[in-house]
């Protein structure tokens, strides 16, 4: 299989809908609970043109999209304005292929040519793969939130990691 990255396009979002929905009901890897419409998904998309914030998605040959990353603000005081959060996601049966890794490269390279200084990744703890996956890219442990999520019935500790662009 052939993968492409791309910079994501308003009529993607939809299928950038289904992997975040799919992860909303089935992982922990976002902490919502509830799905989000497309409207409230196309808002999403808006809003990260509108910052400046990309949004990359990974084809097949055929242009279906298997994942896609993007970032946004860390927080929103003006001295962290060289710093943000990044998110990838891969549609469900299609991990372990290296899509994680070209959108998670391609986002570092945007975040260089936008001068960015860091990218802070929050991961579930009990996700010892995004762990390990991150470190790959020198993402650094940075500490451990304790219980700081609550989701499917349980309290979730969250990893920071972190990666200084140089």
């Amino acid at each position: 299989m052939e993968i492409h990255i791309r910079t994501a396009r308003i009529e993607d979002t939809e299928a950038i809908l289904e992997i975040v929905n799919d992860a909303i009901l089935n992982t922990t890897a976002i902490y919502d609970y509830d799905v989000r419409t497309l409207n409230e998904q196309l808002n999403w998309f808006r809003e990260k043109e509108q910052q400046n914030f990309p949004v990359i998605v990974a084809t097949d040959e055929n242009d279906k999209i298997l994942g896609f990353g993007t970032y946004g603000s860390f927080r929103l005081k003006a001295g962290y304005k060289f710093t943000v959060e990044h998110s990838v996601y891969v549609r469900e049966g299609f991990s372990g292929k290296g899509i994680g890794k070209l959108i998670l490269s391609e986002l570092i390279e945007v975040a260089k040519k936008q001068k960015l200084h860091t990218i802070i990744g929050l991961i579930d703890t009990d996700n010892a793969g995004s762990i390990a996956f991150h470190e790959k890219f020198g993402f650094e442990k940075a500490g451990v939130l304790k219980e700081a999520g609550y989701k499917f019935e349980k309290w979730l500790d969250v990893q920071l990691m972190q990666l200084l662009l140089k």
